[in-house]
C-alpha cells in the first residue's frame, strides 16, 4: 500500500509539474540567440585570440551566425541563421534581430562539421543596406578576414578601410576568415516569432512589454565586452 501511494504521487507530480526539459523548452529562435551568446562568450574568454576591442568599439553592427551548415567540401556554400545587433547614431545598441545567410564560399574548412561566423560592420552604409533588404558579402560591400588579438596585426588592413570584417570559429579554433558571395538578409518571420513585433520596431523602440531573456543576455555579453566600464560583465 505504501509503495502504491508513492507511485501515485510520482504520477501526479509528472503531470502537474513538467520536467525541466519540457518546462524550459526554447523556441528555435530563442535557441539560436542562446547559441550566439555562447559563441561570443567563448570567444571573449580568450582575449589573445579574440576580436580586438578597438574594432568592436567603433563597429556599427555585429552579426553572429552559430553552427552554419556546410554544403560543400573544401570550398562550398553555407546556410544558417543568427542574430544582428545594430548601434544607432547616438552610440546606443539595440536588441538583436534575426538574420540568415545563404550561399557563397567561406574560407577553407576541410573536415569542419560546424562553423560559427561573426561579421563586424565598420560603416553605417553597410548597415543601412542590410536593414533595407539583403546584401552580398564581397559583392555589394568589401569584406575581409578580420584581425585577432588585443593588438591589430600590422599586415591586416592597418587603416581598417574594409567595410565588413569576418571571423570563423570551428572546432574551438578562432580566426579571421574570407567570406565571399554569401547573401545576408534580415529574417522578418523569425524576428516576429521571437518578439511578437517587427524588426523595424526592435530597431526603433527602446521599451518592451516582454523581452526574451536570451536576447537580453546576448545584449549584455556583447555590450560588456565593447564598453566594460559602461556595461559590467554579467555573471
Amino acid at each position: 500500500m505504501f509503495i502504491k501511494r508513492i507511485f501515485s504521487a510520482m504520477v501526479m507530480m509528472f503531470f502537474l509539474f513538467p520536467s525541466n526539459c519540457f518546462a524550459q523548452r526554447l523556441s528555435p529562435e530563442a535557441l539560436k540567440v542562446k547559441e550566439a551568446t555562447e559563441v561570443m562568450r567563448k570567444i571573449f574568454s580568450i582575449p589573445e585570440t579574440s576580436i580586438p576591442p578597438a574594432l568592436l568599439a567603433n563597429a556599427h553592427a555585429v552579426v553572429v551566425l552559430p553552427k552554419l551548415f556546410k554544403a560543400g567540401f573544401i570550398i562550398g556554400g553555407r546556410y544558417g541563421k543568427g542574430v544582428l545587433m545594430v548601434r544607432d547614431l547616438h552610440g546606443n545598441w539595440h536588441y538583436p534581430i534575426m538574420v540568415y545567410l545563404a550561399g557563397g564560399s567561406i574560407g577553407y574548412q576541410i573536415g569542419a562539421q560546424s562553423t560559427d561566423i561573426i561579421l563586424v560592420f565598420k560603416t553605417m552604409r553597410s548597415v543601412e543596406a542590410i536593414l533595407k533588404g539583403k546584401i552580398t558579402l564581397g559583392g555589394d560591400f568589401s569584406v575581409a578576414a578580420g584581425p585577432v588579438g588585443r593588438h591589430m596585426e600590422a599586415g591586416t588592413d592597418i587603416k581598417l578601410e574594409t567595410e565588413i570584417y569576418s571571423y570563423s570559429r570551428s572546432r574551438g579554433l578562432f580566426a579571421g576568415v574570407a567570406v565571399e558571395g554569401a547573401a545576408l538578409q534580415i529574417d522578418q518571420n523569425a524576428t516576429w516569432a521571437l518578439y511578437s513585433i517587427s524588426a523595424y520596431d526592435i530597431l526603433h523602440k527602446r521599451e518592451f512589454s516582454k523581452l526574451p531573456p536570451e536576447s537580453l543576455e546576448f545584449y549584455k555579453i556583447l555590450t560588456s565586452y565593447i564598453h566594460p566600464s559602461k556595461y559590467p560583465t554579467p555573471k
